[in-house]
């Protein structure tokens, strides 16, 4: 969870009179999750946010899967991957299930309308590219190697500021925490934690837009794009305070934690959703035990699918691996080091490779544009 965090003007008291320079109330907006019982932002607008003019339409939105389930390693060309358009129209799914989606996005054009997942967090990877995320609560700027956090129900934009852009979206029906083992009883985050709450970067630049017109929310729910077009601009907030609101994180402030021995996969985790883990692979040193094997042993996945996303650099444990490609080794079947890496990787004393991981505790499924990207010779890689 964010810690609180407050930018520009609120009153003394939550739920009093704030009064606009012309003495009309600024509208107070209580946005929280679970009800009244999780984390939430208060809000002050200078109009009310409920004024809608009307409702356009709704546009399909739903993922249809295309595999047969079958029980195989798999290896999708996530490079080969090519999409374009805006924010959304340039989404491309490649895996899901009930608690998780992960889907691949390269914007050409800017976005027309504002956007609101009503029903999955999504947590961004910037692979490529640098810009500004615009949301009511002011400006996250990102950059190559950010995660950046969007909290579902919350407007935004995306502005991408560089000739070439590629993000690793993930979306979860759950609200993304720091893991607990991380976090004390207050939410503070511990000495042990590989980062801290200075590694967070929440939003700046309250920008206050006070206009009248028609602005376009695309909202998505019941597997639809929900089209309402609301009076007034959705940046017309003038203060907020609270711990739900988006921020950004790099992957290069993750504080690797290493030992004598190899470490296990949990010692990458960098964020906990609902069944799911996400972890960051980065450059770090290598096991010191006289005798360590750096390479990972052969492991069986009994309860978890495990996707890996290749950000850069070489992974010591794969072969024929490209940047930006995913791999996904499913529970029930073992998986480990290509043949000739366990050798290899002994006497090395570094590894400069990234990469994001995201372990599932229930079954993920591949879609047509996976399948469609896929190295059909993954499965029989291990063979001498």
């Amino acid at each position: 969870m964010p810690h609180y965090t407050r930018l520009g003007n609120i009153p003394h008291k939550r739920h009093t009179q704030f009064r606009r320079p012309d003495g009309a109330l600024y509208s107070e907006e209580v946005v929280g999750a679970e009800g009244f019982s999780g984390i939430s932002t208060i809000a002050y607008h200078i109009h009310p946010p409920t004024v809608v003019e009307r409702v356009e339409d709704p546009l399909p939105w739903k993922v249809p899967y295309a595999d047969l389930d079958f029980l195989q390693h798999r290896h999708v060309k996530g490079a080969e991957v090519a999409s374009s358009g805006d924010w959304l129209a340039a989404r491309r799914y490649i895996m899901g299930n009930e608690d998780v989606r992960l889907a691949l996005a390269s914007p050409t054009e800017p976005m027309s309308y504002f956007y609101r997942n009503a029903v999955a967090d999504e947590m961004v990877f910037v692979h490529d590219g640098e810009g500004i995320l615009e949301s009511p609560f002011g400006e996250v700027p990102f950059r190559q190697g950010d995660y950046v956090h969007v909290p579902r129900t919350i407007t935004h934009r995306w502005r991408v500021e560089s000739a070439s852009c590629r993000f690793l979206v993930i979306e979860s029906f759950s609200e993304i925490e720091y893991p607990k083992r991380y976090r004390n009883a207050f939410g503070q985050l511990l000495e042990h934690s590989p980062y801290c709450e200075r590694d967070i970067r929440p939003p700046s630049n309250l920008v206050t837009i006070d206009e009248e017109g028609e602005f376009e929310v695309r909202i998505a729910k019941h597997d639809y794009l929900h089209r309402l077009v609301y009076r007034y601009h959705p940046y017309d907030i003038v203060g907020w305070d609270g711990y739900m609101y988006p921020y950004a994180t790099s992957i290069h402030d993750f504080e690797p934690i290493t030992g004598r021995i190899h470490q296990p996969p949990p010692v990458h985790q960098h964020f906990a959703g609902r069944n799911f883990v996400i972890c960051s692979f980065v450059p770090r040193k290598y096991d010191y035990h006289p005798e360590s094997i750096p390479a990972p042993y052969n492991h069986s996945n009994i309860d978890s699918d495990e996707v890996l996303y290749y950000a850069e650099g070489n992974f010591m444990s794969r072969k024929d691996i490209d940047r930006g490609s995913f791999t996904l080794h499913p529970g029930g079947i073992a998986h480990g080091p290509h043949p000739g890496t366990v050798e290899a990787s002994i006497g090395k004393d570094a590894t400069n490779e990234l990469a994001v991981m995201v372990d599932t505790f229930r079954p993920l499924r591949l879609t047509q544009e996976a399948l469609d990207n896929e190295d059909p010779g993954y499965m029989l890689s291990w063979r001498t």
